[in-house]
């Protein structure tokens, strides 16, 4: 029997770090091809090169597109994406497409396999957020005919659109995978890694808002100005590539040579995790602070509205825009004592279930001719 090719899109660092464990499982069983598709983020040196930290783990089969500049409004960094993995999966005909969460390469991917018939499966569809962000991941969710989603709440929205239940797996977020397996390096190691001198920090991670470009000058200024006010040391990790990034980037350069902050264009996933897993705290508007920070005991401060609507936990903060608030939410988090690790995405074992799943002759019958599913009403309506 012909190995079934499963290929994997990614396009920035998070999606790598959820994607990783089911590549590794896929690369390494009997039954498959792993085929990994770079573009993106991971191109550009001015977000640390990451395609290389894909590199470093050794896959066989990889293909870098370059699909955008600097600043490249996301409709056309969509439509560079269609252009180059349109021609690159006509080449290689997949059997499966992968995609994941809410990025215009992941709406890319899962409009060329679905209009080329390709099987596309995409991971945490179903969960819900602020910003375009949103509307992407269900537009995915729609052009996808696979559902691996992280828990019964995000399945239960995929029917809510009209997917098919029989469509729909529920096999935990991988990040999980990561999160609850030992570190490669422990964290005095990783500290001389990256040359982190704090005994104790906190970590700033802040993104674009891209539905309020327009307040974000005003937004990451008071964020940093509260960051200072603290006196804590803060790990800051560089934003996204959404449009607005540049702001925010401008402004941590008040940053520079301020020794309570260490910045980085990006740190490897598992190393980040170990990080925040030393933590005091998170602060900013990452996803981080929904997902992996309640799996770790982490207390969080979500700034804006970025993770509006998000699953929260009791360690979770929310917090408005402007400094004053900003402030009066860092000193609530250093009074959260003992958190307790909460995991509402998965036992951990999610790369054990999707080899499980997609190693069964069930999945490789589902039709690329998609059907909506109507959970509302049994007759006809609309008289048609």
């Amino acid at each position: 029997m012909d190995k079934k090719k499963i290929l994997f899109l990614t396009g920035t660092r998070a999606d790598y770090g959820k994607l990783k464990p089911l590549m590794m499982a896929v690369e390494e069983h009997k039954d498959f091809e792993c085929y990994i598709f770079i573009t993106g983020m991971h191109t550009l040196k001015e977000f640390g090169n990451t395609k290389n930290e894909i590199y470093k783990d050794k896959f066989k089969n990889i293909y870098v597109y370059i699909n955008q500049i600097i600043e490249e409004p996301m409709d056309l960094v969509l439509a560079n994406t269609i252009n180059g993995f349109s021609r690159y999966i006509r080449e290689l005909e997949p059997d499966m497409l992968v995609v994941h969460g809410d990025r215009v390469e992941a709406l890319a991917g899962a409009i060329s396999g679905a209009i080329n018939n390709i099987l596309v499966a995409h991971i945490e569809g179903g969960e819900v957020s602020g910003t375009i962000d949103e509307s992407i991941r269900h537009a995915i969710s729609k052009l996808s005919h696979i559902h691996f989603v992280s828990n019964n709440d995000a399945k239960n929205r995929l029917l809510q659109l009209g997917e098919e239940e029989s469509s729909i797996y529920v096999i935990g977020s991988p990040d999980i995978d990561i999160i609850l397996e030992k570190s490669i390096l422990n964290i005095t190691e990783i500290k001389r890694r990256y040359e982190i001198e704090f005994k104790e920090y906190a970590v700033l991670m802040y993104h674009p808002v891209t539905t309020e470009t327009e307040k974000l000058k005003h937004n990451i200024k008071q964020l940093v100005d509260a960051v200072f006010e603290s006196g804590d040391n803060f790990i800051v990790v560089h934003p996204n590539n959404d449009s607005g990034h540049k702001i925010i980037l401008e402004e941590y350069k008040r940053f520079d040579g301020y020794g309570k902050i260490k910045k980085f264009p990006s740190i490897r996933f598992e190393f980040f995790l170990e990080i925040l897993k030393n933590a005091k705290y998170l602060i900013g508007n990452s996803s981080a602070g929904i997902h992996e920070a309640p799996v770790i005991g982490l207390p969080s401060i979500n700034v804006g509205s970025r993770q509006q609507g998000r699953f929260k936990f009791e360690t979770i903060i929310d917090s408005k825009d402007d400094k004053e608030s900003i402030i009066k939410s860092i000193e609530k988090v250093k009074k959260l004592d003992n958190c307790n690790s909460t995991n509402h995405f998965g036992d951990g074992k999610s790369k054990e279930n999707f080899i499980k799943i997609i190693s069964g002759p069930k999945i490789w019958e589902t039709p690329t001719q998609k059907v909506f599913n109507n959970i509302y009403f049994e007759r006809n309506i609309f008289n048609v």
